[in-house]
């Protein structure tokens, strides 16, 4: 077993154009007078990170880390998310997601996917530069306008989906093995990977993948009703990174699951701060440890109620508090004795 690092901050929600949220120099303060030990970057941010300088220099890199070093923390990992969203769009949502994009790209779904996977492919050189053993991303959606099978879905049309997100992915995938860096797919409503299910569609077409693996968030999983601590447990192998994020599901008479197209303080189901939500996390750490993972508890801030600033400094105290400092030893080493084969099997009736 192993206790878990942390607590870090995922910064995409906090970086900003004013102080103390406008530079890493300052984030990362910030961040430490909150009580974090560590930060997960936005690779997309360019107030705290130059991703070309970051794919190509060392030295750019290990500066970024003394920066952060300089006020208590460490740079965790990388996020792809915008990124390897646009690695798979259905033309549904070209225009929404579009804006993810660098502008000579917008308007041209080939030259963004271009774009896209060369990015993601950068973040993962910039990773092996700062470090990092994982990185975060999404993995993008072809499918999932057709999630409700109504009218019925043609033979073959997710199948036919999950083909080409595969395709796409293996050769980031490689170049993830080349350098180094475990991909770690958030599992989320709005991706093509959005359940177990659906991991190991994708993990099977991509050949069991060695650098294929899971981002563990709970709040998605208690959003769609899904059994949480299972999923632990079944993918325990896979999950190498963790967001640590709060959420509650209740519903009423009028409106469940999908939650009749409300805003998030509306929903039957919606991300909460942590504490102030429904998931276990006592049990959620429990078995993070028992299962011996090796990576950061991660706070994601995602709340439509409380300010992200309170959010942020109760959310330090609450990872610091559920954080289990593994034991060294058993409980009941204090009633053992030494080895003695002998007397093992007299006791087992082996000798008579």
């Amino acid at each position: 077993m192993r206790t878990i690092k942390g607590p870090a901050l995922f910064l995409a929600q906090f970086a900003a154009d004013e102080a103390p949220f406008d530079t890493l120099p300052n984030i990362t303060k910030w961040a430490a007078e909150c009580g974090y030990r560590g930060v997960q970057l936005p690779s997309w941010d360019s107030r705290l990170i130059d991703l070309n300088k970051a794919a190509e220099s060392k030295d750019y890199c290990d500066e970024l880390k003394g920066q952060a070093a300089e006020n208590g923390v460490e740079i965790t990992d990388l996020s792809t998310h915008l990124q390897g969203q646009l690695v798979a769009v259905h033309p549904a949502y070209d225009e929404a997601f579009d804006g993810f994009a660098a502008p000579e790209v917008r308007g041209n779904p080939k030259q963004r996917q271009e774009w896209a996977v060369d990015q993601v492919k950068k973040a993962l050189s910039a990773s092996r530069n700062l470090g990092c053993s994982a990185h975060a991303t999404f993995s993008g959606a072809l499918a999932w306008p057709f999630l409700y099978p109504w009218p019925q879905r043609p033979q073959g049309l997710v199948e036919t989906a999950f083909d080409e997100l595969a395709a796409r992915w293996k050769p980031i995938l490689d170049h993830a093995d080349d350098v180094g860096v475990d991909v770690c797919y958030e599992i989320h409503p709005g991706e093509d990977l959005h359940d177990g299910v659906t991991f190991e569609m994708f993990l099977e077409r991509v050949g069991n993948h060695p650098r294929c693996n899971m981002l563990y968030d709970p709040s998605h999983y208690v959003l769609q009703c899904l059994d949480y601590l299972d999923n632990l447990d079944i993918y325990k192998d896979r999950i190498r990174m963790f967001h640590v994020k709060d959420a509650e599901f209740n519903p009423t008479g009028r409106q469940g699951v999908y939650s009749g197209y409300q805003s998030w303080v509306n929903r039957a189901g919606r991300f909460r701060s942590l504490g102030d939500g429904q998931v276990d996390f006592a049990a959620i750490f429990s078995k993070m440890a028992a299962n011996d993972f090796d990576g950061w508890a991660v706070v994601e801030w995602e709340c439509a109620i409380k300010h992200p600033e309170d959010g942020a400094r109760e959310g330090a105290q609450f990872v610091k508090d559920h954080i289990i400092r593994v034991t060294e030893r058993a409980f009941d080493d204090f009633a053992s004795g030494e080895t003695d084969v002998a007397a093992n099997r007299r006791m087992l009736g082996l000798d008579r």
